[in-house]
C-alpha cells in the first residue's frame, strides 16, 4: 500500500498534464518558485520585519535583547533567532567570516551588510531590509535605527554585502 502523499506515476503524469493546461491556458497567476526560493525569501522577510520592529530601541554595547539593548552583533543575532530560528553567535567579524559573499547588486531582505566603522574591517554589521536601507544597532546615542546604503558615512565604509540563509553559510546552527 502506497504512503497516502507518494503518487504513482500516472498520478504524476495527471498532475504534470494539469499543470502544463493551466500555464497553456493563460492562467494571470505566475508560476510558484521552486520551495526552497519562497522558504529563503519567506525567512528574508519574516527577519527584515522583525528587525524593522526593533527601530528606536537602546544601543547598549554586548546588548543581546530588547530587554536590555543591542549592539550591532547582537541585533543580528536576536532577529536571526527569533525570526528564522538560526542561531549566530560572535562579532561582526566573526559573521563576516562565515557568512557567503554576495554581490551587493544582489541583496534581498534578510543579507548582511557590513562596514569599517571603528578602524578594523569588518566592525559594524546591520540587516538589509530592501529598497536600499539596513537596520542596526548604531550607537549609544541614536540605537537602533535604520539608514540608506547610499548615506555618506555608511557608503564610505561599506565593506560588503554577505548571505546567510542561502544553502551552504556554514554559518547558522538551528534553534
Amino acid at each position: 500500500m502506497h504512503h497516502p502523499t507518494t503518487l504513482s506515476r500516472r498520478q504524476w503524469g495527471r498532475l504534470l498534464g494539469g499543470t502544463a493546461l493551466l500555464a497553456l491556458s493563460g492562467c494571470a497567476t505566475p508560476p510558484r518558485p521552486p520551495l526552497r526560493d519562497s522558504i529563503s525569501s519567506q525567512a528574508g522577510s519574516d527577519i527584515a520585519m522583525l528587525a524593522l520592529s526593533l527601530l528606536d530601541r537602546s544601543y547598549v554595547s554586548g546588548g543581546r535583547g530588547p530587554a536590555t539593548g543591542f549592539d550591532c552583533s547582537g541585533l543580528v543575532a536576536h532577529v536571526y533567532l527569533e525570526a528564522a530560528g538560526i542561531r549566530l553567535q560572535g562579532s561582526a567579524a566573526s559573521m563576516a567570516k562565515l557568512a557567503r559573499p554576495i554581490d551587493p547588486a544582489d541583496l534581498v531582505a534578510g543579507d548582511l551588510v557590513f562596514f569599517n566603522t571603528l578602524g578594523y574591517s569588518f566592525s559594524h554589521v546591520g540587516i538589509y531590509v530592501g529598497d536600499g536601507r539596513f537596520v542596526h544597532a548604531s550607537n549609544p546615542r541614536t540605537g537602533v535605527r535604520s539608514d540608506r546604503l547610499d548615506n555618506r558615512y555608511y557608503a564610505a565604509r561599506f565593506e560588503g554585502a554577505k548571505r546567510v540563509l542561502a544553502q551552504g553559510a556554514g554559518l547558522a546552527g538551528r534553534g
